[in-house]
């Protein structure tokens, strides 16, 4: 469940985050299959709008992957928070592992905003026990703090990854989702 970055927005389908991780799952002997519940554009609240629906197909597990949308709107982290939150009421409540995905706030909101959305996807992970990933786009902004350009990684909008970043997101992320599976597995 996410927005444009699961979705695969300005990718080939094949491109795109959800069948990637699923032929990256399968290469180590996982069988799964990825359902792409990424909706471009979405927000923390219309995740939380359409956790029933996405939880209708009965998954073994889940990832959430929402707040982009929210950090480019400015929306208040407590907002986002609560949002989220009832996302994983909801999985919690259906019996469904989840691995929550994060993502920097950028400083131009301010110290205080950046700390409150920062703080919400390890605070909710902790007490919704969810595996935590908490920067999505880890690969790209490893290599964006070291000053280097990020033009073979991100699409020309500079904000959704092209293919090879979306490998080198999947490349980091596709441990945690194996330890998503074995919860999902117990």
């Amino acid at each position: 469940m996410g927005d444009s970055l699961t979705q695969g927005y300005g990718l080939p389908q094949d491109q795109g985050f959800v069948p990637v991780l699923e032929a990256w799952l399968r290469e180590r002997g996982h069988d799964v299959a990825v359902t792409n519940a990424g909706v471009s554009g979405d927000t923390t609240a219309g995740g939380a709008a359409r956790i029933d629906w996405t939880l209708a197909d009965e998954p073994d597990a889940m990832i959430v992957a929402l707040g982009g949308n929210d950090l480019l709107r400015g929306i208040d982290p407590a907002s986002s928070r609560a949002n989220l939150a009832a996302i994983l009421d909801k999985t919690r409540a259906a019996g469904v592992p989840v691995l929550l995905a994060g993502l920097p706030a950028p400083g131009n909101y301010g110290p205080e905003f950046k700390h409150d959305f920062e703080a919400m996807y390890a605070e909710l992970a902790a007490e919704y026990d969810a595996v935590l990933v908490p920067d999505f786009l880890g690969p790209i902004g490893e290599k964006a703090t070291q000053g280097l350009s990020l033009s073979d990684l991100m699409q020309d909008d500079r904000i959704h990854p092209n293919a090879r970043g979306v490998r080198q997101i999947v490349d980091a992320i596709g441990p945690e989702v194996e330890a998503l599976l074995t919860r999902a597995d117990q």
